[in-house]
């Protein structure tokens, strides 16, 4: 847009904010305008379409200081300012600009323009060279300029200059969360969210803690000016498994045995959260708190997997038939003088 243009644009009122508006506020209306307005959420709609690019024109020049003081002149020069005339009664630019150069308003005619004849004459050119003179800028430079060399235009180029596009941004983030059984944290699962007014699927991988956030890159709001898109944010919690825990890609699991098992030793079943079991032989003379690993049958990280660590508990059965009890006698006098806290005195000894 040139700048010209500018007296017949409210650039304030378009992006909805006073004129004393600072900085911060301006770019706050203007990214709320934007995401509603963006053609990415509007497809195919030519209103939607002008008034995205409406709103990018007035941030563009409130956001620019230089910019910015131009416009308030201009606007304050060409309608809400003092208007200068040459008698009579007042009317636009022209107006303001033939009271000023002694065509005042009744010794013209509507059509009347103020052009030159020639390269060098007395005359004024159009609104450019009008504004030159009254600036001093001789050159075509201006006050109100870029601060450049001869040949600019005044005002930073009224009448024809190009405004600064807006720069790219970064779309917003997207936040949500959602709560996965164990099950589904530990084999990994893939959700469908609806956010925003879209409905998307999110892979959750495998592995993931309670309480952890994943981040997933361009899934938020779409970018501002070409800018890249916000990230969705995804907070997670699993429910507790009465039986299982994750240590990073290992899974932990307590699994009771029975004393003769652990005595002379035997292979069990140790059950896998997605419903699988798998082998595990239990050595003769184990005691309780032992640790058995069992190689890549826990969380899958990538190609890679993690253990099974499996604690051994010897458990007693809660009832015992005479029979059972009189073997038990029988093992007690076969164990003779045998203590199985001979360590734990030795230690506390020291």
């Amino acid at each position: 847009m040139a700048e010209q243009d500018w007296l017949d644009q409210d650039f304030y009122k378009i992006l909805g904010v006073d004129k004393s508006a600072d900085d911060k506020e301006i770019r706050k209306a203007y990214r709320k305008l934007a995401r509603k307005w963006h053609p990415d959420q509007n497809a195919g709609d030519t209103k939607a379409e002008a008034k995205f690019k409406e709103i990018g024109e007035a941030f563009a020049v409130l956001s620019d200081k230089d910019q910015r003081e131009r416009y308030d002149a201009i606007r304050a020069m060409g309608s809400g300012g003092p208007r200068y005339t040459g008698g009579g009664t007042g009317g636009g630019f022209e107006d303001m600009f033939g009271g000023m150069f002694g065509g005042g308003a009744g010794q013209r005619g509507p059509n009347v323009r103020y052009q030159t004849s020639g390269g060098g004459g007395g005359g004024f050119g159009g609104a450019e060279d009008i504004l030159s003179s009254l600036f001093g800028g001789g050159g075509g430079s201006s006050p109100f300029g870029s601060g450049g060399s001869g040949g600019g235009s005044p005002f930073g180029g009224f009448g024809g200059g190009q405004y600064a596009a807006p720069q790219p941004q970064k779309g917003a983030d997207l936040t949500t969360s959602t709560t996965l059984t164990f099950k589904q944290a530990y084999e990994g699962e893939t959700l469908q969210f609806a956010l925003d007014g879209k409905s998307m699927k999110v892979r959750i991988p495998a592995g993931v803690r309670d309480g952890q956030k994943i981040r997933l890159r361009g899934k938020g709001q779409p970018g501002v000016s070409g800018g890249p898109a916000g990230d969705l944010v995804v907070k997670v919690s699993v429910e507790k498994s009465p039986v299982f825990t994750m240590d990073g890609a290992n899974l932990r699991v307590k699994v009771p045995v029975s004393y003769p098992e652990a005595a002379l030793g035997a292979t069990i079943d140790v059950p896998l959260p997605d419903g699988t079991k798998v082998g595990v032989k239990v050595p003769a003379n184990t005691s309780s708190g032992r640790v058995l690993r069992v190689r890549e049958r826990g969380v899958k990280k990538g190609s890679k997997r993690g253990d099974v660590l499996v604690e051994l508990q010897v458990s007693t059965p809660s009832k015992l038939s005479d029979d059972a009890k009189a073997t038990i006698e029988e093992l007690r006098t076969e164990l003779g003088t045998w203590d199985p806290r001979e360590a734990l005195k030795a230690a506390t000894t020291r």
